[in-house]
């Protein structure tokens, strides 16, 4: 564990060492994002589209700890309703026929009930008015009317209802009957909070009704969280009680034995409220049905669920806002924290996760043990997160960039731009060790140059040698090579490794003649320069294809990508070997067979200086006709057993090229073959 904390702070250490070399403004712009961050991660519920994930979150936990904590049916309330089919007997549809209510009113008050709350407007005229206010007058049970005004309900009611409504609740005055606010506090069409309490409105109908029936204590003064809904157990009984309208309008219903046992026990010692269930009527949208879908429930359920709240003492406490803004920064904190880890480190992917299910859990766990969750963030801290993480990510590799394009350019003037940036993406291939592998090798050496440099000035010689190895390296970056070393003008460079390509032949081979050419340009290029200047002698090259140990050798102090072994003094060997044989570039069978270019023409079989067996060599000639080349591999072939017959052949072909000195040469060296038929070289 100790060794995973420091591997993690050696990674948080780097990463804020390159957000400090990130630059000022860059720096500017990730403090400005962080505190963008700090605001989102604590403001997220007033945010367009993030607030409204937020409502949906706590839909959802709402959903899900209700159906965790079903209950049994809460006997303390009864909601009385007139449904579709009271509609369709009673031949009215709105307003709800209040003879009904009348009739139902008269029934009830010798019911013993605690108190009874009407969750109906009386906004608009009907011909039993009078009697309904007769009935209310004489109510021995408080009863409180639904009451709302123009200024806290303008979607439901016009300015003529308000007056009407006023109008009615002033026929009321000093009756046991009043009139009680039946105002919603909705949150994007959805009931979640309890109403704010506003000093021009009376009170809620269910406080009234419990401050009516001497339970006052424990109407939750100034309460205006959230409410709390619930799920029944068995979803045949809800957990209100709710009983149609209709046994209820019988006149004298007291009076019936049989009716009055069935129905008084459901009424008697209970909070009544007298609303509709209509299906397009008065419905209410709830954190609950929101979250799974399911039908809205009447409006009157919100006041039963209040009453049943209270009575239970159920005050959900808020997180203080001090909490809210110490998660808010530990979240961005998380996040910036994060973006320095590295991330090629699999040991970061669990973090993050577990980081992302922190902030739903939290919340839900919150909610779950029956804190007031709404406006605690859930998708805000996610969201802030992200932009911490994304701010001082950036930051990082702003500086990461500029370093990586340091980098680059000083390994792209040894590596191809291509394997220079593979590498840097996988570090792993330059690891500080050797290993085995079959590489394309190449050595050029530039005649006379070392005679040259002492005919002239220090400085000439450093321009000129300057310019000749930049040519030569741009050839061999341009053909995809990793450039070894430089041995005063001689270039050494290799295909293969660090990373192999299937056409590491061809670029070698093609490579190899464009070093010829860039040499010959170099000459020209010094003639035009001055007269005065010694000649440049040509560029000679050679070719070979073998196993060498490639890697980083050296120590903590310096260290230096290189390779070793037989292969690279084939390659050196063959490059010295041009100037006995008046060629310029040459190259073993071994390679030539490994490429698909078909400019070889075979120039017979040497030993090398200081070896001992016999090497079969290739010369690069792309100009030389395809049939004096295919006669070529002719007498080469045929010289294995007619060697007389093998330089006759030869000598047709010279007499077509009598300029070609490796040609000439080829014919001085079959004449004078040792054992085994090949030319020692001296």
């Amino acid at each position: 564990m100790a060794a995973e904390a420091k591997y993690s702070g050696n990674f948080v250490q780097r990463g804020w060492r390159n957000i400090r070399e990130a630059g000022t403004q860059r720096l500017a712009i990730t403090a400005t994002l962080l505190v963008v961050a700090l605001l989102v991660a604590r403001y997220s519920w007033f945010i367009p589209a993030v607030g409204e994930a937020e409502r949906e979150l706590y839909d959802a936990r709402s959903f899900i700890e209700a159906d965790i904590n079903e209950v049994e049916q809460d006997d303390r309330v009864t909601m009385i309703v007139y449904n579709d089919q009271t509609l369709i007997e009673a031949r009215k549809r709105s307003p709800l026929d209040r003879g009904i209510m009348i009739e139902t009113l008269q029934n009830l008050d010798q019911m013993g009930a605690k108190a009874i709350g009407i969750d109906i407007l009386f906004d608009q005229p009907q011909d039993e008015d009078f009697e309904l206010v007769e009935t209310l007058r004489n109510m021995q049970t408080p009863t409180f009317i639904a009451y709302a005004r123009m200024d806290s309900n303008d979607e439901n009611i016009i300015y003529e209802q308000q007056l009407y409504l006023d109008d009615f609740a002033a026929a009321l005055e000093g009756s046991n009957s009043s009139i009680a606010s039946v105002r919603l506090s909705e949150t994007g069409g959805v009931t979640r909070l309890w109403p704010e309490i506003k000093s021009d409105l009376p009170p809620l109908l269910g406080r009234a009704m419990l401050t009516a029936a001497g339970e006052g204590d424990k109407t939750l003064p100034g309460y205006t969280g959230a409410v709390r809904y619930q799920l029944p157990a068995d979803p045949s009984r809800p957990v209100f009680t709710t009983i149609p309208i209709d046994p209820f309008a019988i006149p004298n219903l007291v009076e019936i034995p049989d009716l009055a046992a069935e129905i008084v026990p459901s009424v008697e010692g209970r909070y009544i409220l007298l609303g509709s269930d209509v299906v397009d009527i008065d419905r209410l949208t709830t954190p609950l049905s929101e979250a799974s879908g399911s039908p809205e429930p009447p409006g009157v359920v919100f006041h039963a669920t209040s009453i049943a709240q209270m009575l239970d003492g159920a005050a959900l406490p808020k997180p203080m806002s001090v909490t809210l803004w110490l998660l808010a920064l530990l979240v961005v904190i998380a996040g910036s924290l994060t973006a320095l880890l590295e991330w090629k480190n699999w040991r970061v992917y669990p973090l993050m996760f577990a980081q992302f299910a922190l902030f739903v859990c939290v919340p839900f766990l919150v909610h779950l043990r029956g804190v007031d969750t709404f406006g605690m963030p859930a998708f805000g801290w996610l969201v802030a997160w992200i932009i911490a993480f994304t701010a001082v990510t950036s930051a990082a590799r702003a500086s990461t960039a500029e370093q990586r394009q340091f980098a680059q350019a000083a390994l792209g003037k040894y590596l191809p731009r291509e394997m220079a940036q593979e590498i840097l993406e996988n570090p792993e291939l330059l690891a500080l060790h050797g290993e085995k592998k079959q590489i394309y090798v190449l050595f050029s050496d530039l005649e006379g140059f070392t005679k040259m440099s002492h005919a002239i000035s220090p400085e000439m010689v450093a321009k000129l040698l300057n310019r000749y190895l930049e040519m030569l390296s741009q050839v061999v970056l341009d053909h995809g090579g990793v450039i070894d070393k430089f041995v005063g003008d001689a270039v050494v460079a290799f295909w293969g490794a660090p990373i192999a390509r299937d056409d590491d032949a061809d670029r070698a081979a093609k490579a190899g003649y464009a070093i010829w050419q860039a040499g010959e340009a170099f000459r020209a290029e010094v003639a035009a320069m001055d007269e005065n200047l010694p000649k440049i002698g040509k560029t000679r090259v050679g070719l070979h294809f073998g196993e060498a140990v490639v890697g980083n050798f050296g120590g903590d102090t310096r260290i230096q990508y290189t390779a070793l072994g037989d292969s690279m003094n084939t390659a050196a060997r063959l490059e010295a070997a041009n100037k006995a044989m008046e060629s310029s570039v040459m190259a073993s069978r071994e390679f030539a067979d490994q490429t698909s270019v078909d400019f070889w023409r075979p120039m017979g079989r040497v030993v090398l200086r200081g070896r001992a067996r016999p090497v079969d060599i290739m010369e690069p000639a792309p100009d030389f006709a395809a049939d004096d080349r295919e006669k070529l591999r002719d007498a080469i072939i045929l010289s294995e057993t007619n060697n007389t017959g093998a330089i006759t052949m030869l000598e047709e072909i010279i007499s077509r090229h009598p300029d070609d000195t490796a040609l000439a040469n080829l014919r001085h060296r079959l004449k004078n073959v040792s054992e085994g038929n090949a030319y020692v070289l001296g």
